[in-house]
């Protein structure tokens, strides 16, 4: 992981392009026609193989390029792989590359997918996404150090061919290979620095944009890269990426002409956003869940009583309806509505439909049942985001929690972004706020989080075997209904052990100059730079 102190490249290009974005990155005039791009959150890696943030994503995805591609719809279509097929069994899939390069011109090969698919299985790389991949043969026996890297169902059967084999069949594949973790990297450049191949004056890419500056804490800055996947479509010379995590601060510099994009705003402000920057205000239903997790691996979280009562004494209807931004809705369910193959009748928690009154007599009983009152109060904290709607919404939340008895203390704490995923990770909480985004567009991307194989991102350690079965059974499961109906067993079952509290489905929120064309609002929320342009520019 590299330091939060010290990622700069000390070249004059470097320092150049630095200089450029700050002063408006030749938006108006300058030599570079730059796009300048707010992300909410501090970058702590751009390799894709270690990252497990979407703000981290915004960057990668504009450098590097997987077997497939979102296109500006955020639908997979081909990337450095111009055709696939899969065998009747569904578990072999036969990849076949096209003429690319990386951007020092050594050909992107079949061998780079080898290569990469194995690396992020190796577990002194401990990556957050490995369990995701676990779906290809071997996966979880390769990271847990049972078999060696070359028994990853990954090989190439030529330079342009290559040959993936699954554990069970994977309908969402396609979609899935448009996720970062699933991208190559070179391994030559990744060999000869190490874990320093991602700075900028080593890093080599084949996507449209490579990186030539970063210091750590305020932006990113990546130029064109001539050879790149989608670099002849794309208009801007350049990217600035600046790390803006305060409300005031993007909006400066938007008043200042200096911001192109931003990747959040405060929804309960919408209204007056919209008037200050007229046509800015992006917004789209989403394919994501905010929902907070209990730490089961500690009293009083190891209790079902303790984490169903707090679910139920959270008025997210309240919240929705004054607190967060338009559009959001109840959640109470962890699959969000939209998703694809699930057409079943969607489980949702047993207390949805309870009047409120009733719900709070009901936390208040189970508290009681589990041995706290009057004489042993429930003393807890709640740690969320500091970005979004997220810090208005926690002391709604802590005084939904103070009113089932005066008996029941939550502590409210705002983290900064990253750091409160890390601890998320790190199981070092007690309830955690935290959302997810679809990686590819099917129920298995969010059921998989409560699976205890996952790792790091099942961040309460849930564990239930019937849960894992019923999953490891829809993973075999060819007939699509039968499939759903599996998984959606699942999510009640998990619905009801209350591991987590489903809060809201999100609508995207994005800021967006009205002069930039190409930005085509989507459910997964990826915009690549190489799709925007600004009116009356070309692509040079």
């Amino acid at each position: 992981m590299f330091s939060r102190r010290t990622l700069l490249a000390t070249t004059t290009a470097g320092l150049a392009a630095l200089m450029l974005a700050a002063c408006g990155g030749g938006a108006k005039g300058d030599d570079v026609p730059t796009l300048r791009r707010g992300i909410s959150a501090k970058v702590q890696t751009l390799d894709p193989h270690k990252s497990s943030a979407q703000w981290e994503n915004i960057i990668i995805g504009d450098m590097l390029i997987g077997l497939t591609t979102d296109d500006a719809d955020g639908e997979p279509v081909p990337g450095m792989a111009t055709s696939w097929d899969v065998d009747d069994t569904g578990t072999v899939w036969t990849f076949q590359l096209g003429d690319f390069v990386w951007s020092d011109g050594v050909p992107v090969t079949a061998n780079d997918f080898v290569y990469a698919f194995r690396r992020l299985q190796q577990p002194e790389i401990a990556s957050q996404y490995a369990s995701m991949l676990w779906l290809v043969k071997n996966g979880q026996k390769v990271n847990e150090g049972e078999l060696p890297p070359e028994q990853l169902g990954v090989r190439a059967i030529d330079e342009k061919t290559l040959e993936i084999t699954l554990e069970h069949p994977a309908p969402y594949l396609p979609g899935l290979l448009t996720h970062y973790t699933t991208f190559p990297v070179p391994a030559h450049v990744v060999e000869q620095y190490g874990e320093a191949w991602i700075q900028p004056q080593n890093i080599q890419v084949n996507g449209p944009y490579k990186l030539v500056y970063w210091r750590s804490g305020d932006q990113l800055v990546a130029d064109k890269n001539p050879t790149g996947f989608g670099a002849a479509e794309a208009c801007f010379g350049r990217v600035a990426y600046f790390e803006i995590e305060n409300e005031a601060a993007y909006e400066n510099k938007i008043a200042a002409g200096e911001l192109d994009i931003n990747n959040v705003f405060s929804g309960p402000r919408k209204a007056e956003i919209e008037a200050k920057f007229p046509g800015w205000v992006r917004t789209y239903p989403g394919l994501l869940t905010t929902y907070w997790s209990f730490n089961q691996t500690k009293p009083p979280f190891d209790d079902i009583r303790v984490r169903k009562a707090l679910s139920l004494a959270l008025d997210r209807e309240f919240m929705v309806r004054n607190v967060l931004t338009p559009g959001f809705e109840p959640a109470y369910a962890f699959v969000p509505p939209g998703i694809a193959n699930y057409e079943v009748e969607r489980p949702q928690v047993s207390f949805k439909d309870m009047p409120r009154a009733e719900r709070m007599a009901e936390a208040k009983r189970l508290l009681e049942d589990a041995g706290f009152g009057p004489s042993k109060p429930l003393k807890f904290q709640f740690i969320h985001r500091s970005t979004g709607d997220n810090p208005k919404v926690a002391p709604v939340a802590q005084q939904n929690w103070a009113e089932i008895a005066p008996w029941v203390q939550p502590e409210i704490v705002r983290q900064e972004t990253s750091s409160l995923y890390a601890r998320l990770r790190q199981t070092d909480f007690e309830v955690g706020d935290g959302a997810w985004l679809a990686d590819y567009n099917d129920p298995n991307n969010y059921l998989f989080l409560l699976d205890s194989n996952t790792g790091q991102q099942n961040y309460g350690k849930y564990a239930n075997p019937e849960y894992d079965a019923l999953l490891a059974q829809s993973n075999f499961e060819l007939d699509l209904q039968k499939r759903a109906e599996l998984m959606a067993q699942a999510e009640k079952m998990m619905l009801e052990d209350f591991p987590i509290t489903p809060m809201w489905v999100q609508v995207t929120q994005n800021l967006v100059d009205p002069t930039l064309t190409g930005w085509v609002d989507n459910a997964k929320d990826n915009h690549r730079s190489r799709f925007l342009c600004r009116e009356g520019m070309k692509a040079d």
